[in-house]
């Protein structure tokens, strides 16, 4: 078809249009009907030059920006929008002592603007960046006030309690569309409560366990955006979304009248690996961040699968095979995970999460 649109050029539009007229109608150049048909054959030709880009706008799996975000919404599916980053503070006085500041209160570091937000203990707060999108996730250490506050010592900026993410990207969207057309969410069922919680802010993976603890009861086990163990902040944030602790059951949140719903982080599982190395023209103090960035890239990304797998099994053949890629590594061998020459199958409920890797000596 897009071959069609192709051939249909100024020049074949109007040899096909002046072929339609009679033998007994002059159809030269210059002629009546010649300068009559000439003007709309070009017009033809514009819009067969642009009609396979309005067909790709059309359809999901081709379909950019505002035109796939139109498509997703067809099927109640929106576009996620960038949220903030909630980090944790710590303030004290002149004399280090835990100090409490307003709710409100304007904090400048990194080049972004941080809000107090909340109070979760003393000299402790959560503070939400003003500009929303992962630039509020970056960056760690001294805060500068922008409100005067009376008898501030010092200001440091710490955990990110719930990651702030740009707005979803085409390939993202286009993948949740494409899955709904694979998984039925009707109010209350696995998937609905699948869709509707990875679409809060922070939270990357969820696995839903039904009836868990009888009848009426749901268990949303979470991973945050980041493929990490989720924050205490981002747990509660998302159980006071779906069903609030104090009004469980009475169809106040997200899930419907009757589901009591208990939301949980994910399990860390400690990674911590060892192995033997032939190396040739490097030392293990040279390759040893290389060899634990690419080994951690592999836990990673078995975390991105977590959700659609009932077990994750950290592999030791997988582990070596990374290690092998790091330049001036010859062979890898006696690997160990967790202390046992063997894979290591975890629970339904844990992500791996990178620990130490060591050299054991030949």
């Amino acid at each position: 078809m897009a071959q069609d649109y192709e051939n249909m050029t100024y020049e074949r539009i109007l040899q096909r249009c002046l072929d339609r007229v009679p033998d007994t109608v002059d159809r030269r150049e210059g002629s009546i009907i010649y300068d009559a048909i000439a003007p709309a054959a070009a017009e033809l030709a514009t819009y067969y030059t642009i009609l396979p880009a309005e067909m790709d706008r059309a359809f999901p799996d081709t379909a950019q920006g505002e035109d796939l975000t139109n498509k997703a919404r067809e099927r109640g599916i929106f576009r996620l929008p960038a949220t903030a980053a909630v980090r944790r503070g710590t303030f004290a006085d002149a004399d280090g002592a835990p100090m409490d500041v307003p709710i409100g209160s304007r904090f400048s570091g990194g080049a972004v603007t941080y809000r107090v937000t909340a109070r979760s203990g003393a000299g402790q707060f959560s503070l939400t960046a003003e500009e929303p999108g992962a630039r509020g996730n970056a960056y760690f250490g001294t805060l500068f006030p922008i409100d005067f506050i009376d008898g501030l010592g010092s200001a440091q900026l710490g955990a990110v309690l719930i990651n702030g993410e740009e707005q979803e990207d085409d390939d993202a969207l286009r993948a949740r569309y494409i899955e709904s057309l694979h998984s039925a969410t009707y109010g209350g069922n696995v998937a609905d409560y699948r869709e509707r919680t990875e679409a809060l802010p922070g939270v990357g993976l969820v696995k839903v366990f039904p009836v868990w603890n009888g009848g009426g009861t749901v268990k949303l086990v979470l991973v945050d955006s980041a493929g990490k163990v989720p924050s205490k902040e981002l747990i509660d944030s998302v159980q006071t979304a779906i069903d609030p602790t104090q009004n469980q059951g009475e169809g106040l949140g997200i899930a419907p009248i009757g589901h009591v719903v208990t939301v949980e982080a994910a399990a860390g599982k400690t990674i911590d690996v060892a192995m033997q190395l032939s190396l040739a023209g490097v030392s293990w103090a040279d390759i040893q961040a290389r060899v634990t960035q690419n080994i951690e890239a592999y836990l990673q990304k078995l975390v991105a699968d977590w959700a659609q797998n009932e077990h994750l099994i950290v592999r030791i053949s997988q582990i070596e095979s990374r290690v092998l890629d790091v330049p001036g590594v010859v062979d890898v061998s006696g690997t160990t995970i967790c202390g046992a020459a063997e894979n290591l199958v975890l629970s339904e409920i844990e992500i791996p999460v990178m620990g130490a890797v060591t050299e054991l000596a030949a």
